[in-house]
């Protein structure tokens, strides 16, 4: 049975993807699984998340005729997975559903659930397995996440959360499947993080509305910090995402410890266990050459200082509930640069 659960988008939190133009539509789709780009440090974290034991599932708002190249890109980067959903859009349009093809809210939601509602019934998660959520700012993933997150810890009742759907213009046959398996569902807090990649470069005070379940985050670096100090990835994963931080797209030290700072200051991170960090860098310079060594001896440096600011600075907070029908009225607005 799966302890833990990573929920993972991929259009902009993966794979660096454009949709602003029919050209950019156009040449994602035919774009070989070779040319596409994965978002800095991804999929390091991915593949370590699976080493330490998390099961991954995808929930993509690509159309499923991309199945086949993802799943080869996917591949490519050395992941493995439980369950890849593809947005039915072909399905949507030959049934005349336009709105449902840019809605998010319609798709993800009850996808979600209905996975849920699944993996429950099927024996392979129970109440106390818990899940990680990952999307980013150019939709409604801190939104559609946030509501999933909250009606499952019972924040949410089923009356508010059938509102919120028929408020947010969500097809009638749809409502009544993702009700079906919302009322299935154990309760629980079972959702212990929410990742919003910043993408578009959405300043965080965007999300506050939703708690600090949810953590906005520039690089994939402080998405490491907060799993470690979740207990879902050792330090040795924390610093091979460093390390490809370091290689591949240029970060210094500095930048690296500047990422944990950052997230610090806004409250993500309680300062827990950075000695572990610290002892496992020493380990791999014990047994020999490290990658980027100077880099990282730069960042664990710095770590225990910043650590201690870090916990002198958290306060722990009752979160309050969003406000989620009125946020729904809003929930599909697409940023744009």
């Amino acid at each position: 049975m799966a302890t833990h659960i990573a929920r993972w988008d991929l259009d902009k939190t993966y794979l660096r993807t454009e949709f602003d133009s029919l050209r950019d539509i156009v040449k994602t789709a035919f774009e070989r699984p070779d040319q596409k780009i994965t978002n800095p440090g991804a999929s390091t974290l991915l593949r370590e998340m699976v080493r330490a034991g998390t099961r991954v599932h995808i929930l993509s708002g690509s159309p499923e005729q991309m199945r086949r190249r993802l799943e080869d890109k996917l591949r490519l980067d050395g992941i493995t997975w439980d369950s890849f959903t593809l947005k039915p859009n072909l399905q949507n349009m030959l049934r005349l559903r336009f709105r449902a093809v840019r809605d998010q809210l319609g798709y993800k939601l009850p996808a979600l659930l209905a996975s849920r509602a699944r993996l429950t019934h099927s024996g392979d998660v129970d109440a106390a397995t818990t899940e990680s959520l990952f999307g980013d700012d150019a939709e409604a993933d801190a939104f559609v996440y946030s509501l999933y997150a909250d009606f499952l810890a019972g924040g949410v009742s089923d009356d508010l959360l059938l509102s919120v759907l028929e408020r947010g213009r969500v097809y009638e046959d749809v409502v009544h499947t993702a009700m079906d398996d919302a009322r299935s569902l154990e309760h629980g807090g079972i959702v212990e993080r929410i990742f919003i990649y910043l993408e578009q470069q959405t300043s965080p005070d965007d999300f506050r509305a939703y708690g600090s379940r949810v953590v906005p985050f520039y690089n994939y670096l402080q998405a490491a910090f907060v799993l470690h100090e979740d207990g879902r990835l050792g330090p040795d994963g924390v610093l091979r995402v460093a390390v490809e931080l370091v290689t591949e797209h240029r970060f210094d030290g500095d930048g690296l410890a500047k990422s944990y700072l950052d997230l610090s200051r806004r409250g993500h991170l309680r300062g827990r266990p950075v000695d572990a960090i610290v002892k496992e860098l020493e380990g791999w310079v014990a047994l020999g050459q490290v990658p980027a060594g100077d880099e990282l001896k730069t960042m664990v440096a710095r770590l225990p200082a910043m650590a201690e600011g870090a916990r002198a600075a958290w306060r722990e907070s009752e979160p309050a509930l969003p406000d989620y029908l009125a946020l729904v009225q809003r929930h599909n607005a697409r940023r744009r640069r």
